[in-house]
């Protein structure tokens, strides 16, 4: 018998975006299954961002209903700051509130850098990371004003560790962290909490990428637990949870122990001489703000050391 859920989100409006289908359809689903009502927003793109005539969202509404939840549907499309506003007016005007937003949405346009189009990465940080703005912008104050909100970008190993083919989509899922990065200090007074999603999980966007048996084991439902955790009232604040096949684990940004080497003509080729103590992890920080990167080399020169 499983045990009863400690995660509760009655009462909480979500709003999540790229969510008629793979990733989003099941970050949906299990927020609608804690109590949440749900904004199924989907502009009904393809693979590579081409839109189609159809949006899956109301098949992702039809199933919350059915399930016994609260849901409604958005075609706005996340890259129009003025559909994004009138969409956030709506919900507000029906629920009286947004408490919880998912920023899903996005497409690959996968090129080796070589090949890669001045479009190619214009399209894509349109779609991840400016519209990650867009929708952030519009809920920001009225999340500040309640006390309360709850923020998730998904960012992706390709921006955390890099892949090949794919330099306009990890320069967008990087810029992602840096936005969570400060908003999570900005809205932290607030209990607005801001985090970073990074999942591994078999969709569209990864279709043909991975042997079968693989992809078996990717589920999208393996990776919305995550999602769900990061929404509820004990949430951290300015994290980033990698999340696959059902592991779980956190992913730093972090900053080595450093050496002083001061100023002169020579300190370059010191530097080359001592670059792996420089390097060396052991005892890494991570700041707490990107002050304490500062704070950390004035200590140094002050000392000496």
């Amino acid at each position: 018998m499983s045990a009863e859920p400690t995660i509760r989100l009655d009462g909480r409006v979500a709003i999540v975006t790229g969510a008629g289908g793979g990733l989003g359809r099941c970050h949906a689903l299990a927020l609608a299954a804690r109590g949440a009502k749900v904004v199924v927003n989907d502009l009904g793109a393809a693979r590579d961002g081409s839109v189609s005539g159809a949006s899956p969202a109301d098949d992702v509404v039809a199933e919350i209903i059915a399930l016994g939840g609260q849901a409604m549907a958005s075609r706005a499309s996340v890259t129009d700051p003025q559909a994004v506003q009138a969409m956030v007016d709506e919900v507000v005007a029906r629920w009286g509130r947004v408490d919880i937003v998912v920023n899903n949405a996005g497409f690959l346009r996968d090129k080796s850098f070589s090949k890669m189009l001045v479009d190619d990465i214009r399209q894509i940080i349109d779609v991840h990371l400016l519209a990650a703005f867009y929708t952030t912008k519009a809920v920001w104050d009225l999340m500040k004003a309640q006390n309360h909100g709850r923020i998730v970008f998904t960012t992706s190993s390709s921006g955390l560790f890099g892949n090949f083919g794919q330099a306009n989509y990890a320069a967008a899922k990087m810029g992602l962290v840096g936005l969570m990065q400060t908003l999570a200090l900005e809205g932290e007074k607030y209990n607005v909490r801001v985090n970073c999603l990074a999942p591994t999980a078999a969709t569209r966007m990864t279709e043909g990428l991975m042997p079968p048996e693989v992809l078996a084991l990717l589920t999208p439902e393996a990776v919305s637990p995550a999602v769900v955790f990061l929404c509820g009232d004990e949430a951290p604040n300015r994290a980033i949870v990698n999340a696959g096949a059902g592991t779980f684990a956190a992913t730093h940004v972090a900053m080595t122990q450093g050496v002083h080497l001061g100023a002169g003509q020579d300190v370059a080729d010191r530097l080359a001489q001592v670059w792996p103590q420089c390097a060396d992890r052991e005892g890494d920080l991570v700041p707490a703000s990107g002050a304490a990167q500062t704070l950390n080399e004035v200590s140094k020169a002050q000392r000496g050391a």
